[in-house]
């Protein structure tokens, strides 16, 4: 049993996506404990929480090599300020979320200086997909892993890393905001069909995918292909967006926002995507795409010396099949995505391919009906129980 004195949690998140993951953690982890003390770095959604943030993460959303260079000084000092911070707090576990670069850097300063103290580290990181060492020294300063694709925990234990549970992902929490009802089903179905185009979430992804997706479109209609192509972006990124579009041929219509891309989620045949975490969402959708990428020179010579092959589509990895075709740097040409195009937006043998795997989804990552923070709490409320201060 757990003594009366509440247990102390200490949380790190440095991005938004892992704000949300620990907000909905400290809120399972409430429902199950009752009382417990958060403290730690998190976002407007920790905040919610009732979590003071040590710092606002927002120091920390920094992209591109040239930026973090400038602002490594900073960074390192966050760095030895969020250690010493763990340490004096002297929590009954730490739990890291996501950010690798940042949290696994805090992680092992405080197992050096604090042994005692649980770890466990909340979203794992693409060992599976590059730099596989980093799963065996994980076993020096992580206690445990909680993943959110249902392949990693045999990864890890490949890889001979920590113990790794898979927990759930939280978009199997969103099912109803991505797939149609019976109207939205009929829409899909309607002519001319919505092509989704998805060129990326960060502004150098933009840049390197408008043009040519920009000509496969204009390729396609050139072909005889109908289609109404829908460009669903964010606030921030929507001046960028119609600057890009503009000199296109065939015009999408932008919609804004995490409601409306989610809206045109639920009536589109099909999508042409930056290769990414929404290969996954798309597939939860129940709709086929063609995935692309293109970087920059360097970008792309590092990435093919260090990335696994065949390890870039989340969807073709969950299912276990590549059934999602992907086109990367020279391959990715106007010509073979308008081809790609046809192919998944006709009734064809490969469009019917991947609507077999993305059937098999709802299986492979079910978690048997319970919420992935809920199944997350239980390992955190787990590692807390070997507190000896608990």
């Amino acid at each position: 049993m757990i003594a009366s004195a509440a247990p102390k949690i200490y949380l790190i998140a440095t991005e938004e996506s892992g704000d949300r993951l620990g907000a909905h953690l400290m809120q399972a982890l409430r429902q199950q404990l009752g009382e417990v003390t958060f403290v730690g770095i998190g976002g407007h959604g920790m905040a919610r929480q009732g979590l003071r943030s040590l710092f606002p993460i927002e120091e920390l959303s920094i992209i591109g090599f040239a930026a973090v260079v400038q602002r490594l000084p900073m960074i390192l000092r966050r760095i030895r300020e969020a250690a010493d911070a763990v340490i004096v707090a002297a929590p009954d576990v730490l739990v890291i979320i996501d950010s690798p670069d940042f949290t696994h850097r805090v992680a092992r300063r405080v197992r050096a200086q604090a042994p005692s103290i649980p770890i466990i580290n909340y979203v794992s990181p693409t060992v599976w997909a590059w730099r596989p060492g980093r799963a065996r020294a994980m076993r020096g300063y992580v206690d445990h892993v909680l993943a959110l694709l249902p392949f990693e925990p045999a990864e890890y234990r490949r890889l001979d890393g920590p113990p790794c549970s898979y927990v759930g992902h939280p978009l199997t929490e969103q099912l109803d905001s991505l797939r149609p009802n019976e109207a939205e089903r009929a829409q899909r179905d309607a002519e001319p069909p919505t092509l989704l185009v998805l060129p990326g979430s960060r502004r150098s992804e933009i840049r390197h995918h408008s043009a040519v997706f920009g000509a496969a479109l204009a390729l396609l209609r050139e072909q005889g292909v109908a289609f109404t192509p829908v460009l669903p972006t964010t606030p921030h990124l929507e001046s960028l967006v119609r600057e890009a579009v503009e000199s296109w041929p065939v015009k999408p219509a932008i919609v804004v926002g995490e409601v409306d891309k989610r809206a045109a989620f639920r009536t589109a045949r099909a999508a042409l995507a930056k290769s990414g975490t929404v290969t996954l969402e798309l597939a939860i959708a129940g709709v086929p795409m063609v995935t692309a990428y293109r970087a920059g020179a360097l970008e792309i010579w590092i990435a093919r010396r260090v990335v696994r092959p065949g390890t870039v589509i989340l969807a073709n990895l969950v299912i276990g099949e590549d059934v999602v075709p992907e086109f990367i740097q020279e391959d990715c040409t106007a010509d073979k995505l308008a081809a790609a195009l046809r192919e998944v937006i006709a009734d064809t043998p490969a469009r019917r391919r991947q609507l077999d795997g993305f059937a098999k989804i709802d299986g492979i990552m079910s978690t048997g009906g319970r919420e992935p923070s809920a199944c997350a709490a239980e390992i955190v409320i787990a590692a807390l129980r070997k507190t000896p201060s608990a």
